[in-house]
């Protein structure tokens, strides 16, 4: 079945216009809500049985969040749930609280890294992980039935959480092992993109003994990830230099993401501080199985990997993709270039706050910047390019004969030394070219050249 609403992460659009809408709000919360309560009768196990139904609903500070937070509490209530709500906190903090109050379910409102103007739903299990797609067939299956509430006697209930914040701070805390003195001494520079983690990650770092400077700390409903956070790290940059600190950290709108910046201004991405917290996993022999990258992940990161005789997967782009590929190798790190990385040995889900913490303990364990920490990951030139496309036009394009002789021409063109990669996004309308390859000006011209060719078939299709 094709689904039709749920992408690779959730549902999202642009607030105003389907799906994103309260009434398809309202719908969806019911329709999840009959999914999950079918599931949970026919659950035996002693963890759910005669439990009262209850979802955690938790957002990010868009002004929609509290339009779709309501409409979403009205249709679980009336599919007979229960409802949490734990207001602003990051992604991976719902996902936390989803096992922590033993909840059927986890709802997140948010669109990540977008603008304000976009908002979405995620889910995630009982588990505290991302939903599996044949829960999100079944969701999607009943959204268009005729909305039957149940009776009186059985609608759901909620109530606030007013220990949210506090639980999940505590969590945070104690996936940092920190070695030599923890982070006392440290001076960080925080950049909580006007986001979800504007109220907790400063109290993780600051209890942990770090002296904490914050910019993007400031939500208004409208300035969330305004350029700030993970997606514009130049402002964090300026500070890390201005106020000579160790390090500068930014998260995105719900904090699943995590890019920081060494003490000299440098930017240091996903691909680079995976590097970091794998080799500080191998020194101390925690690191199981491979390190899991995606197609998107820089060759330099898998050389560098290998140099440490650390074998390296890479599984489709998406964090759900890079779960499941450690899941099925047993292995416990994994993570792409935007930031978003899997410590699952500390959390079922990638968590912003939680990776800049493993790498702080690399640095606290080696007495080495973070600077000195990524150095052996020697980047290769890659090249991405976003084209515009209509929507549901990617798989057309890329079987477009003329797409598939570019590509062709300049895989050989590289002859062997570098690689092409066409995907769609999970997200928008865009089909993302990517080129990669030891030499940068041929790379960058391969990648505008193939850039071209798509764009023209899209525009005549």
């Amino acid at each position: 079945m094709v689904q039709k609403f749920f992408g690779t992460d959730g549902i999202r659009g642009e607030v105003g216009i389907a799906p994103m809408t309260p009434d398809f709000a309202l719908r969806l919360g019911w329709a999840a809500g009959r999914v999950l309560l079918r599931r949970l009768r026919a659950d035996d196990t002693p963890e759910h049985s005669g439990a009262r139904p209850c979802v955690v609903i938790g957002k990010d500070t868009r002004l929609s969040g509290y339009m779709f937070e309501s409409a979403l509490e009205a249709g679980f209530a009336s599919a007979g749930v229960d409802v949490l709500l734990v207001g602003p906190l990051p992604t991976p903090g719902i996902a936390y609280l989803t096992r922590t109050f033993r909840a059927v379910a986890g709802v997140v409102i948010s669109a990540s890294h977008n603008p304000f103007a976009d908002n979405g739903v995620k889910f995630f299990s009982h588990h505290g992980q991302k939903l599996e797609d044949s829960v999100e067939a079944e969701i999607e299956a009943e959204i268009d039935l005729p909305l039957q509430c149940v009776a009186a006697n059985g609608l759901g209930r909620a109530r606030r959480v007013e220990s949210a914040s506090g639980r999940y701070i505590e969590f945070c805390k104690s996936t940092a092992r920190l070695e030599n003195g923890g982070l006392r001494g440290f001076t960080i520079v925080l950049d909580c993109a006007n986001g979800a983690a504007y109220q907790t990650a400063p109290e993780v770092f600051r209890e942990l003994g770090a002296a904490v400077h914050v910019i993007g700390n400031h939500p208004d409903g409208l300035n969330i990830n305004l350029d700030c956070g993970s997606t514009h790290p130049q402002q964090l940059a300026v500070e890390v230099k201005r106020l000579q600190a160790d390090v500068g950290i930014a998260l995105d709108g719900d904090a699943d993401r995590c890019i920081m910046v060494d003490h000299r201004g440098q930017v240091v991405d996903g691909d680079q501080l995976l590097y970091v917290i794998a080799e500080g996993r191998r020194s101390t022999n925690e690191l199981t199985g491979p390190v899991v990258g995606t197609l998107m992940s820089n060759l330099g990161l898998e050389l560098a990997l290998k140099s440490r005789g650390v074998d390296f997967k890479r599984a489709k782009v998406g964090d759900r993709y890079v779960f499941e590929k450690l899941q099925q190798l047993g292995a416990n790190v994994g993570g792409e270039s935007s930031g978003h990385i899997l410590c699952l040995d500390r959390a079922t889900t990638g968590d912003g706050t939680v990776s800049a913490l493993q790498v702080l303990a690399a640095m606290c364990a080696s007495g080495a910047s973070l600077a000195e920490l990524v150095e052996p990951v020697k980047k290769c030139p890659q090249i991405l390019i976003n084209v515009p496309i209509q929507r549901g036009s990617a798989a057309t394009l890329m079987d477009d004969v003329r797409v598939k002789s570019a590509v062709t021409h300049i895989e050989d063109s590289l002859a062997g030394n570098g690689r092409v990669l066409l995907r769609p996004s999970g997200t928008e309308p865009l089909l993302r070219v990517m080129v990669e390859g030891i030499d940068g000006p041929v790379v960058e011209q391969c990648a505008n050249s193939l850039a071209a060719v798509v764009q023209e078939a899209a525009g005549a299709a």
